[in-house]
Formats: structure tokens, sequence, C-alpha cells
């Protein structure tokens, strides 16, 4: 069920006490870390964690974050990225690619990843086998070299990506795992009543990770922000309820980052005409421009955020 914050009272302890409101948004994240990683470790027969959730929904903290925890307890345990598992993009393999309705291939399907692979790695891994990873080059769309992995005993693997609860990607994956849904399930409420949506809350982190880090234009990432929604309704959210645990990630402070990230280039931008045909953006940035601002310094070194805005301590 979707939750709204109110805006005002965000913004109220953002003026004067933005360390309180830091601290109490990290504790609520951190009880969910502990909950899950307590879930994980109770249930020693099911040693495979597979962890999914929409783009912008901090998958990989929270699975380094859970792993940090199980560590914490004396618990041997990784993590491994399904992202690994997407199929090389040739002259070749092009044609034989999932397209959407507008002929692009899909970066959202499932058909996207070597199915055959990934299902046969995760039951050879539950059962103790080794397998040989392999290492996939987002840069040049091609597989690198791979690298052997084994799951030793006693010892959990987290596995984290979008289609991680799929059944056509897992198969029988219940039989030795346990499933984990990660998304922002809150939003935001404006005092006039107008409300900034969960998914409009991931696309401010998508804008600030991918212009940061991935040195796309704010035009590219509206303009693929449609793909992204029909990916989420289509492949993901149907499997959300194959989860034994849910993670709401909003942080109420977020928006008071993204503000410094954010509002000056996007207010540019708009002002150019160059975003006009994005009504997100209007809708994201008339928030931002009611936010009160937070510095990132406030902010800890493992905070969820730090995955979109930089300078986590964690390795992802």
């Amino acid at each position: 069920m979707k939750k709204f914050a109110r805006l005002a009272t965000i913004n109220k302890k953002a003026v004067r006490a933005p360390d309180e409101l830091v601290q109490i948004a990290e504790d609520n994240y951190s009880a969910y870390i502990e909950e899950a990683a307590r879930m994980i470790a109770d249930k020693p027969d099911k040693p495979m964690v597979l962890l999914s959730g929409p783009s912008g929904s901090g998958k990989t903290t929270t699975a380094l974050r859970i792993c940090g925890k199980l560590r914490e307890w004396g618990k041997n345990v990784h993590t491994l990225s399904m992202d690994n598992y997407f199929l090389p993009i040739t002259k070749e393999s092009e044609k034989d690619l999932p397209r959407d309705e507008n002929g692009q291939i899909d970066l959202e399907s499932p058909l996207r990843l070597d199915i055959p692979l990934f299902s046969s790695h995760l039951k050879m891994l539950a059962e103790g086998e080794e397998i040989q990873m392999p290492r996939f080059d987002f840069a040049t769309q091609s597989r690198g070299e791979s690298t052997p992995v084994k799951r030793h005993k006693n010892e959990i693997i987290i596995i984290e990506g979008i289609h991680a609860l799929n059944p056509m990607v897992t198969g029988h994956a219940e039989d030795f795992s346990l499933g984990l849904y990660v998304s922002v399930r809150t939003g935001l409420r404006a005092e006039d009543g107008a409300l900034l949506r969960p998914k409009q809350v991931r696309l401010m982190r998508r804008l600030c990770r991918d212009r940061l880090f991935r040195k796309r234009s704010y035009r590219d990432i509206f303009a693929m922000s449609e793909s992204v929604s029909r990916g989420e309704e289509m492949y993901i959210l149907p499997h959300k309820h194959r989860a034994d645990f849910d993670v709401d990630t909003f942080m109420a402070y977020e928006p008071s980052v993204y503000r410094a990230v954010l509002l000056d280039e996007l207010n540019a931008e708009l002002l150019s005409h160059e975003l006009d045909s994005f009504p997100d953006c209007g809708e994201i940035l008339r928030f931002l421009r009611d936010t009160s601002p937070i510095d990132l310094d406030a902010l800890p070194g493992d905070s969820l955020i730090r995955e979109f805005v930089g300078g986590s301590v964690l390795e992802y």
C-alpha cells in the first residue's frame, strides 16, 4: 500500500533539525535491514536470497547492507548481480533479442538474460557446485572473462536483479531460496494536496545517478522512463507477491538532498524547452522548488541515498 509523507513536515525538520531528520530515516531503513537479515539467518535451509525491485529502488545498497548485517552475526555471505547474465549484443545476436512495440531492443525484458545459464547456475550454487560466472561489460555490451564461484557449506548468497523473483528466470528456486522485494513505497504530499508518486521519487534517484555517473542527459533519462515504467508493469510488479519480505527504501530527507543536485540544471533545461514533452519534469521541479535543502555531508557513508548521489563507503 502506498503512503505519502507530508512535505511541510519534512521541510520543518530539514530547517530546524536536519541531523534528526536524517537519523530517523536511517533508523527506519536499518530496521528493515535487520528484520530481513534475521529472516535469512533463521532459514538455513534456504541459503539463496533473490532480491528484486524496479530501477532506482536501491537494490544494490540493500543487498550490501543485509550482507553486512549478516556478517556482523558471524555469517559467511556475499552478493552477486544478475546483470552479469545479460546476453551480449552483437550483429549476429541483435536480430534475436526481444523488441518492444516500437521495434527497439527491449532492455527491460527478462529475455535479455541468458535464462538457461542463470537458472542452472542458481541451482548449482544452491547444491554447492562451482560455476563459472560470466562478467558483463556494459560499455561494450559483451562478456568478459568468467569468474569461478562456489557456495561453501553454511554460506549465504544474495543475488540481486530486477528479474530475481520471476519464475521464468529462476525456475523452482523457492525450494532453496528466499525472496526480497525492494522499492519506494512512500511518496510526497504537498500542502495543496499535490502528490509526488513513489515511481517519481525513483525517477529523481535515476536523474541524479545517471547524470552523475552514467553521463546521460536529463532528456535521455526522461525519455527512457516510459520504457522503464512499461517494463516494471510487465515484468517486475506481477512477481512481487512472491517475496517473503518487502523493504520500503524511501528516505524522508532524500528530496532535500536532490534539490542541490537537480534543481538548477533541470530549471535551465526546462527554460530552454528541452524537457517540455515530459510531464514528470514539471512535477518533480515543483516539489524540488518547495523543498528545504539538506547538505550532502549530513548523510552517513553507508546511506542508501549515496548510491544515487555518490560518496558511499560501500563497495558496489
